[in-house]
């Protein structure tokens, strides 16, 4: 049976998603084997999540405006191969100071992929199915996200943080070849910085925009600040087994991610059933259930089941501010989509930090406390703002 071309699309575009998510999350449980070789504490460690992140973040109002100009599928095939040649490099990384430099160009370079795929599908995809069409492109990452844990948990021990960083490698430049010859959706125009800095201006003059932005900013601080925790957080509270908190911590952030791909079966119904609005309103719920679950598990299996609760709630919220993000400046896309990647992403280079600051303040265990408060009232003042007017 023949795909229609939007399920085409998504499984185009999926493996480079897949990709992207792979480089950004396989070293998160391996703080400590790395922090071990190169003499380094965690709190050090987990600034390679930072390092990552922060580029991700600032390339967007770059690429999102050159991808609206010369298409998005060709700046996500030249950002693929980047990610693999940084990849590569890294694994043969002397030192944490080479590594991080690596990881900056990598997060750079992932930064051209999924926000761009985000934007290509809202040019592919009408409205009424985007969310649907939206929640299949988030299983590719969450894909990627799930065997980042994966892998970084269970082939660690036998080929070592260098040889995890060669299969994601391996696996950007498959999703390079797959993007090989596909034509962008929509349509190309002559890059003018001053059109695009008018733009931009016009999108942030936008009362729906700014709600947008802040709001999966403050999402990407509060959450993502945990993931290169979790080995630590397994240590402190005496739950961790042989491997030092690894194999938890890897089985957290697969849990994790497997709450995305419960949210991506479930999303047409809770959609119909629930509206936009409500299923905001609990995925917060949820996010904060898991949070607190997770500060204060008796045992190792209870803090990982409250992470696929935690990844749950993130990807109700998440995905329904990508949604709207889509709708906002329907003629600027891949500008509209990479400010919200910037955003998105300068808030995961800022959570490792607000993280360890808390954690040096509050404690571990308050520290997630007054995490989980927070993105349940997010969530609560985000739901019924950010909208794009019927009339814009």
């Amino acid at each position: 049976m023949a795909l229609d071309p939007s399920t085409r699309l998504i499984l185009t575009l999926g493996l480079g998603a897949g990709a992207s998510s792979l480089a950004g999350r396989a070293l998160d449980p391996l703080v400590g084997v790395i922090g071990t070789e190169f003499q380094a504490t965690p709190e050090t460690v987990a600034l390679l999540a930072t390092a990552f992140a922060l580029p991700y973040a600032l390339v967007q109002p770059v690429l999102g405006p050159v991808g609206d100009a010369i298409g998005k599928l060709r700046v996500i095939r030249a950002c693929l191969v980047v990610l693999v040649l940084a990849l590569v490099a890294s694994a043969f990384s002397p030192d944490l100071a080479t590594l991080a430099i690596l990881r900056v160009i990598g997060g750079g370079a992932a930064g051209g992929v999924f926000p761009l795929a985000i934007a290509a599908v809202g040019d592919g995809v009408p409205m009424e199915r985007r969310q649907v069409a939206l929640s299949r492109l988030l299983v590719a990452g969450l894909t990627g996200a799930v065997m980042g844990g994966a892998l970084g948990a269970a082939a660690a021990p036998l080929i070592g943080w260098r040889g995890v960083q060669l299969v994601c490698a391996g696996v950007a430049l498959a999703g390079f070849v797959v993007l090989w010859g596909r034509r962008d959706a929509g349509t190309s125009r002559r890059l003018d910085i001053a059109e695009v800095m008018v733009r931009y201006g016009g999108i942030l003059r936008l009362a729906a925009a700014r709600v947008l932005y802040a709001a999966v900013f403050l999402e990407g601080v509060l959450l993502f600040g945990i993931f290169p925790f979790l080995a630590p957080i397994f240590v402190e509270r005496g739950l961790a087994g042989p491997s030092g908190g690894i194999t938890e911590a890897g089985l957290s952030v697969t849990f994790y991610a497997f709450g995305g791909f419960v949210f991506a079966a479930l999303a047409p119904f809770m959609l119909s059933r629930l509206g936009q609005v409500r299923m905001i309103r609990l995925g917060g719920c949820f996010g904060a259930l898991g949070l607190c679950a997770l500060a204060l598990a008796p045992a190792a299996f209870v803090a990982i089941g409250a992470c696929l609760v935690i990844g749950l709630g993130f990807y109700m919220v998440h995905s329904s501010i990508q949604t709207r993000v889509t709708e906002v400046a329907p003629t600027a896309r891949g500008t509209a989509v990479a400010l919200h990647a910037f955003s998105f992403f300068l808030g995961q280079s800022l959570g490792p930090v607000a993280m360890g600051a808390m954690r040096a303040a509050l404690g571990p265990q308050p520290a997630l406390l007054a995490t989980a408060a927070g993105i349940c009232v997010l969530a609560m003042w985000l739901a019924p703002r950010g909208s794009r007017p019927p009339n814009r």
